[in-house]
């Protein structure tokens, strides 16, 4: 399933893995609202429409389902790169630019930088669909390797 694609396959790829990653009683299921654009050779495009449940005390949408796409979205465009796995954060950056309110589209897009040996650095923002205006840029680190835990070939 972590092979090379092409974008038709890359935008295949993303809808299965959000569809799968949705169809939880865990926390990803906040995010069964999302729905996959495009995507392929470490990109990925998504939307939303925001909905009561995304919202913060003060009606907008909340900062840390905002963090929570950024980290997801940028995955998924990690993913789509050719032997990337999806790997762990190690730091991950939101910087909030404007508000959005219930019934706002959103769209995101997010991309790979660069994907090393052991790090891979992704960057994704957050536009109002209308407008093109942006509401939240975020970074996104992970950690790929494979690290030292397991026996090497040689030693099993």
């Amino acid at each position: 399933m972590f092979r090379k694609m092409s974008a038709k396959k890359g935008l295949e790829f993303l809808r299965a893995v959000s569809s799968y990653m949705t169809k939880t009683n865990g926390y990803d299921r906040c995010l069964s609202q999302l729905k996959m654009i495009s995507g392929g050779d470490g990109k990925c495009t998504a939307e939303f429409k925001v909905s009561e449940e995304q919202l913060n005390r003060a009606g907008g949408l909340h900062g840390g389902f905002t963090a929570t796409i950024v980290d997801v979205v940028t995955t998924y465009a990690l993913m789509t790169k050719e032997n990337c796995l999806p790997g762990v954060s190690v730091d991950i950056h939101v910087t909030y630019l404007k508000g959005a309110r219930e019934g706002d589209e959103v769209v995101i897009d997010a991309n790979t930088i660069r994907a090393g040996r052991n790090l891979a650095f992704l960057e994704c923002e957050l536009r109002h669909k209308k407008d093109n205006s942006i509401i939240a840029r975020g970074q996104h680190t992970k950690y790929i390797g494979t690290g030292g835990g397991g026996p090497k070939k040689s030693e099993e």
